[in-house]
């Protein structure tokens, strides 16, 4: 019996298992009849062997791709008997497109013929009309008394599902990545990853416009070390300590230097992540509010200001009220000295002119330098008096016409007893004629005063520096200027665009108005305030003010 005719009888034992025997050798080779007499395996062992198989086999004849055989995944999956399988075509038993149409069938088959082997995705019809998706491996099979083709399937519709949903998820995924990429290129706010050391491990086109740096240089950069040192850097580092060991979100507000030297406030929130075992560290959400953060230093020191106005108006008020407790008893004072002194002038006068004159009695001459001394001590305090009267005014008078000379000439006394108590010397340089601007003199008298002040204090902490304080007076263009400089150790330690930025002084002999509020002053009354550099070493502050037109 030759090998097409065994498989032309159906699924009996005998005819499976010469079937079998006309196949392909493992090696190659082809067994003969004689061969498969070798007990190596039971009668019933091939067909149990094909029979178990999970999937699928026809057997279809190479030349007129008709089916010879099927094993029992085959019928089961397809509903129909071997006997009714025999005389189906293609498309009897496949799927209604196109694709799947005679030609294309058999052309599938006669690849497997003419290369030994071919692989598709067919979509076979079972007997009840349920379409099945298949993977299909066609092997052209050498028998000894003809050619097959094998064909290997499976059902993959459940697997076809699956990867059409892996499909859909991996758009739609794609989708949300686009969508999230361009939600974050486009949100103001920056959002930095950071690992357990603190260095950047991600960051957005946000946070690196926020850092004005180029997103690429960003990874591997210490957070920290681009906030100021100090009081924001501490703050930043407790924050991240905290949250990664206590966990939930922290808010905090920190001051950034960017590569400009340009200095920014970031406010937002850091959070401790840990995402399974790829990811552990902080996740950083900043948005820039410096505007917000200098509109609030503007407030405070508005808030001062005003602060300083009632202070002042109550020390003028008290000023004016001690001024004139005292000089009734100061009067009366010199009064008795100068009667006093007068009667003992008459005495010893008449004693002279007499018949008999006589000498002063002993201690006389020590008594008059005794009355004189006590009488210059209370001329000083009149003029003390005098002078603090002339210069506290209330504030609604205190806009007016005045001779920049004469404010220096009226703080003069104060900063020369500022200078005596700190060894310091001043001197004074005033213009040869008045220099008559339009202010609030009580005030400007104040910004003057906490100049030389700051000017002798730096002196004072240096005690080998020999030379003054100067104060000068002059004129440039339309403008009044009055310049303190000192050979202390400079500004050059400040920013330059914070040297008037702060509150009032915290100095123990602090007087209670700042370079901030002096700077304010000044620039309500259309002047200027200005810082540098003295050479060869100190500082040089000037402010000006508008020339009166009178």
């Amino acid at each position: 019996m030759d090998c097409g005719r065994a498989a032309g009888i159906g699924t009996s034992r005998v005819a499976t298992k010469q079937f079998l025997t006309c196949g392909p050798h493992p090696g190659g080779a082809v067994f003969s009849q004689k061969e498969a007499s070798v007990p190596y395996l039971a009668d019933d062992d091939y067909e149990q062997l094909v029979q178990a198989l999970r999937y699928c086999v026809l057997i279809h004849d190479a030349a007129s791709k008709d089916i010879l055989w099927a094993n029992q995944a085959a019928a089961d999956l397809l509903e129909f008997s071997v006997e009714e399988l025999r005389p189906l075509k293609a498309h009897q038993m496949s799927a209604q497109e196109q694709r799947y149409r005679r030609s294309v069938g058999r052309q599938w088959l006669q690849n497997a013929v003419d290369n030994g082997v071919a692989v598709t995705e067919w979509a076979y019809r079972a007997k009840s009309g349920r379409v099945i998706l298949t993977e299909a491996i066609a092997i052209r099979v050498e028998l000894a008394a003809r050619q097959v083709v094998m064909v290997q399937f499976r059902d993959i519709e459940r697997e076809a599902l699956v990867r059409r949903d892996l499909l859909r998820t991996e758009a739609d995924l794609n989708r949300t990545e686009a969508r999230l990429s361009a939600f974050l290129d486009n949100m103001s706010e920056g959002i930095l990853v950071l690992d357990e050391t603190g260095r950047i491990t991600y960051a957005t086109e946000a946070a690196a416009a926020l850092l004005d740096s180029p997103l690429d240089r960003l990874p591997g950069i210490r957070f920290t070390d681009l906030c100021t040192p100090g009081q924001s850097r501490s703050n930043v580092v407790a924050a991240l300590e905290r949250t990664a060991e206590h966990g939930g979100s922290e808010g905090l507000r920190y001051e950034i230097k960017l590569p400009s030297g340009r200095v920014r406030w970031h406010a937002g929130s850091c959070q401790h992540i840990e995402i399974e075992n790829d990811l552990s560290g902080s996740l950083l959400l900043c948005h820039d509010v410096t505007d917000h953060v200098l509109t609030e230093q503007a407030h405070r020191r508005d808030v001062q200001y005003l602060n300083y106005l009632a202070r002042y108006n109550a020390m003028g008020d008290m000023a004016m009220a001690i001024a004139h407790e005292l000089a009734q008893p100061l009067a009366a004072a010199t009064n008795y000295l100068a009667g006093t002194q007068s009667r003992l002038a008459g005495t010893q006068d008449r004693a002279q002119a007499s018949d008999q004159p006589t000498e002063p009695p002993a201690g006389y001459d020590d008594i008059q330098r005794g009355l004189e001394s006590a009488r210059r001590q209370l001329d000083r305090a009149n003029h003390i008096v005098r002078s603090l009267r002339e210069y506290v005014t209330t504030l609604e008078d205190s806009q007016q016409h005045a001779d920049l000379n004469e404010i220096v000439e009226e703080c003069s006394y104060f900063v020369d007893l500022r200078a005596q108590q700190s060894g310091v010397s001043v001197e004074y340089v005033l213009a040869d004629e008045p220099v008559t601007v339009v202010c609030e003199k009580v005030l400007t008298g104040q910004v003057l005063l906490n100049l030389c002040f700051n000017a002798i204090e730096e002196l004072a902490g240096q005690p080998d520096v020999r030379q003054p304080v100067s104060v000068s007076v002059g004129y440039d263009g339309g403008y009044g200027v009055v310049t303190v400089t000192d050979c202390g150790k400079g500004i050059s330690h400040m920013p330059s665009d914070q040297v008037f930025y702060g509150a009032f002084t915290d100095k123990a002999a602090g007087n209670g108005i700042g370079l901030a509020l002096s700077y304010r002053i000044i620039s309500r009354q259309g002047g200027t305030l200005t810082a540098r550099e003295n050479t060869p070493r100190g500082a040089v502050f000037e402010f000006t003010l508008p020339l009166s037109a009178q």
